[in-house]
């Protein structure tokens, strides 16, 4: 049975037999962040966007741990400079590796990082499926309306959506999106990182409703998946 474990911000590890999957590992700076970085080993990367919150260590990771970053073909590429181990996908593209299938899916946001701010390709989410069990990674974005698609051609055991709000949806974009997904499970990431994305989870919780079950998780928690 995989299970999920929240590191802290947007940066989760999926964890099923000997794969360790990271998701957006900004660990390093990161306030909330429930390890070292040097603690964490992992098989694979998957990176929504370059933005620092979310690329954050995976350059690092790679070239420690040997691990292959999976983003869209510029951020790769980027990465691949860095002297990291990269795979490109793109939006709508998908691929079933050693760990499990990937596929990216779009997101609403923008994407730059590097001393000199660089271009990193399009934002986007990301679909994992890992030991029959399906986990959608929002990334940063707002509400949009193929969110229903991909609920729709992908059912997901868990959703994880930002709630922060100012840089991303917020609590009531989050709940229509958990509406049009129509998950098993759905977890709030994303806020009370930096004041600027304070939220209260549990105003979340109520506007989801019965919609899914919402898994209000604090750096550190694991959950079965």
């Amino acid at each position: 049975m995989p299970k999920l474990t929240f590191i802290g911000h947007a940066c989760f590890l999926v964890t099923e037999g000997a794969q360790r999957i990271i998701i957006d590992p900004f660990i390093t700076g990161n306030p909330q962040a429930a390890v070292k970085v040097e603690e964490v080993d992992v098989t694979a990367i998957l990176v929504t966007h370059g933005h620092g919150d979310h690329l954050g260590d995976a350059v690092d990771l790679s070239t420690r741990c040997n691990a292959t970053i999976v983003g869209v073909y510029e951020l790769a590429m980027y990465c691949q400079k860095q002297g990291a181990a990269a795979h490109p996908l793109h939006i709508g593209g998908a691929r079933q590796f050693d760990f499990g299938w990937v596929k990216m899916t779009p997101a609403w946001h923008g994407s730059a990082g590097g001393d000199n701010n660089e271009y990193l390709g399009v934002a986007a989410g990301v679909l994992l499926t890992v030991g029959g069990k399906t986990i959608y990674h929002a990334g940063d974005t707002g509400l949009f309306g193929d969110m229903k698609l991909i609920g729709d051609r992908h059912p997901i055991d868990v959703a994880i959506l930002p709630i922060g709000d100012n840089f991303t949806m917020g609590i009531d974009d989050a709940a229509e999106a958990t509406r049009m997904l129509h998950p098993k499970k759905v977890v709030p990431c994303h806020y009370n990182t930096f004041s600027l994305i304070e939220q209260d989870p549990e105003e979340f919780r109520a506007q989801v409703g019965t919609a899914a079950e919402c898994l209000i998780m604090k750096p550190g928690d694991e959950v079965e998946i």
